[in-house]
């Protein structure tokens, strides 16, 4: 019933390490929740749930869990459900979790032949005997990235994340995306091992494609709760881009490189736990002062909030992936992993590896462009609001699980080998070599690339020379008695003032145009003039909405043929029940002939005479006579 390999105790610890500093924040955010009994009760569920995913060791343990995580997040997302915003979110969450429910449902019943109890072992050997294993991968990809949030299963975090009480945006973000992270592992290894080498470029590019729209929307974001879910979808992109080369290169018989990239995508797992955890909560704590998610009403709250503006920055330096932080080293390897490509001779990787290359670069130059804007609109400059002007710092519990999960970042970073060391035996117990010595020959000092010419970093140096350099500079600031001059801003001979300030929405603007043709934004611009001349105005509002690409062209389209079908039904069921029978009739037709294909290989003799019988079915029963 219950599996406590390595690979289930490593993803139990990523959970223990992302709920026990949520644990103290929750414990002084509760008293702001109205319905704490309901909070409590599907807070402790939801932690309960995602350790039982990840020590499942059958289908219907793991679906039980499975869904289990997903109810108890929905119902917290409900915690207050207030606003009709909030109550829109929750039920678009709820769609595309049972949407990715019942792929992994299809996923289940036909490795399993409908024997959900049998181990993961015995999943393999049917698995290998079925025809059509590209289509267990699909179902396993869709079940599994629309939780994770993958490009494009991913709009749901965008509306989810924000709606949800701080320390569940947290949690979901940290720890329930990764749960997502670790089904992948576990079954495409367990199950459907060994791989073709189309779908490690199918991840590779998922993933490539995803860092890169999710950064960008980060970008245009307002709403610090969605810049942050935006950065999630981003960094699950560069996970997949690890991942994808793993099994790129299993596939091509390097298994020193994917083991490494491999690791690569394991570490930047549980650093992308720690700082997203982080920034959830650092936006919690302003969110819970200022009473409100739009960035440009904050400003200036450095100084009201200090401990929360250190830990945030702590988390924007490593989410940024600035050396030496934990996100630099993760990401290091998987550009080191793809690099270590470029003796590969073959067209289709010489496409997709360059195009993840350039995505994963182009990604870290945004995530700093995109959290200097976040850090210097939130917590530097002059008071936006009057609700920012009177933030103050939050209560002891708050501070210390942002504290304590500062901690966890900083053992990340200071820790590396320890923690590659336990990735390094998770890949030995699925039956790979240690690539450890390899990654550390001259011991935790220096840390190296496995690949040919690979490259070498030494976090431990680098952090020392930056203390080292902090600590010489502020001494010869106290040698030497620097005296402080303080003075007005200039700014051209005008007042400077809050409305004076870079702005969000003007930070953001070169980028916005640039990719104008994937924002699409709706702007507004509003004057109150003098006298009815348009050149003189005393007041101006400049706002722009932008609504993601995908959601226009892909999930609008589909929910209004959905509309559409389901209207047609219902006036078939109501008003032509002859036909509707005879509609239901040739569905189960079409559902045995499919059971048929899957079952027992596709023959064009056989399609061909099933296909007839369906029109003859169709003409007969359903379309009939013309009158």
């Amino acid at each position: 019933m219950f599996v406590f390999d390595t690979l289930s105790l490593v993803f139990v610890g990523l959970i223990l390490l992302g709920a026990v500093p949520n644990l103290f924040y929750s414990s002084g955010y509760l008293p702001h929740i109205e319905r704490k009994m309901h909070y409590q009760l599907h807070y402790f569920a939801f932690i309960f749930s995602m350790i039982g995913v990840v020590i499942s060791a059958n289908a219907l343990v793991f679906l039980f869990f499975w869904e289990l995580m997903s109810l108890t997040s929905w119902q917290l997302i409900l915690t207050e459900p207030k606003e009709e915003s909030t109550i829109k979110a929750a039920r678009f969450y709820f769609i595309m979790t049972h949407f990715g429910f019942l792929f992994l449902l299809l996923f289940f019943l036909m490795v399993t032949n409908g024997d959900l109890e049998i181990s993961f072992a015995q999943m393999r050997d049917i698995a290998a005997a079925f025809s059509y294993p590209s289509l267990l991968f699909f179902f396993l990809v869709l079940g599994f990235l629309s939780k994770a949030g993958a490009v494009p299963l991913h709009v749901w975090l965008p509306y989810a994340h924000p709606a949800a009480p701080s320390p569940v945006s947290a949690l979901m973000s940290g720890v329930m995306l990764k749960v997502a992270i670790y089904g992948l592992f576990r079954f495409l290894f367990d199950v459907l091992y060994p791989w073709p080498l189309e779908w490690g470029i199918v991840i590779l590019s998922l993933g490539a494609l995803s860092s890169l729209v999710g950064v960008l929307y980060a970008l245009s974001e307002h709403d610090i709760k969605a810049l942050l879910a935006n950065h999630s979808i981003e960094n699950i992109g560069i996970i997949l881009i690890g991942f994808g080369m793993g099994m790129i290169f299993d596939t091509l018989g390097l298994h020193t490189l994917s083991t490494f990239a491999f690791i690569a995508a394991l570490f930047h797992t549980f650093n992308h736990m720690s700082f997203k955890s982080l920034l959830f909560m650092g936006a919690g704590s302003v969110l819970h002062q200022t009473h409100t998610k739009n960035m440009e009403k904050y400003g200036g709250l450095i100084k009201a909030m200090p401990l929360t503006a250190f830990t945030f920055l702590i988390a924007a330096i490593s989410i940024s992936a600035l050396p030496p932080s934990n996100g630099f080293l993760s990401e290091w390897m998987i550009f080191q992993s793809m690099l270590s490509s470029s003796h590969i001779d073959n067209v289709s990787l010489k496409l997709a590896i360059p195009f993840a290359i350039f995505a994963l670069a182009m990604t870290g130059g945004l995530a700093i462009a995109c959290f200097v804007k976040a850090y210097g609109i939130v917590f530097l400059g002059l008071h936006r609001s009057s609700n920012a002007k009177h933030a103050h710092e939050v209560n002891f519990l708050m501070k210390s699980g942002m504290v304590l999960m500062t901690l966890v970042i900083f053992s990340l970073m200071l820790f590396t080998p320890f923690y590659i060391k336990w990735f390094d035996k998770v890949f030995i117990g699925l039956g790979r070599s240690s690539v450890y010595e390899k990654i550390f020959p001259e011991g935790v000092w220096h840390m190296h690339s496995v690949g040919i010419n690979g490259g070498i970093v030494s976090p431990l140096v680098l952090l020392i020379a930056l203390v080292s350099v902090t600590l010489l500079m502020f001494f010869a600031y106290k040698l030497f008695n620097v005296q402080t001059r303080i003075h007005n801003t200039w700014a051209c001979g005008y007042k400077t003032s809050a409305k004076t300030q870079y702005s969000a929405t003007g930070f953001a603007g070169p980028i916005r145009r640039f990719f104008s043709w994937l924002y699409r934004p709706n702007e507004h611009l509003e004057k109150q003039t003098v006298a009815g001349h348009e050149t003189k105005f005393i007041d101006s509002s400049y706002e722009v909405h932008v609504t993601p690409l995908f959601e226009n062209a892909f999930y609008k389209s589909v929910a209004k043929s959905v509309n559409f079908t389901s209207y047609w039904v219902y006036r078939l069921a109501h008003f032509e029940q002859t036909r509707y029978a005879a509609m239901i009739f040739n569905i189960m037709l079409m559902v045995l002939f499919s059971y048929r294909v899957f079952a027992e290989g596709f023959s064009w003799a056989t399609f061909v005479l099933e296909f007839l019988v369906m029109l003859v079915s169709i003409k007969i029963l359903i379309i009939g006579d013309k009158k």
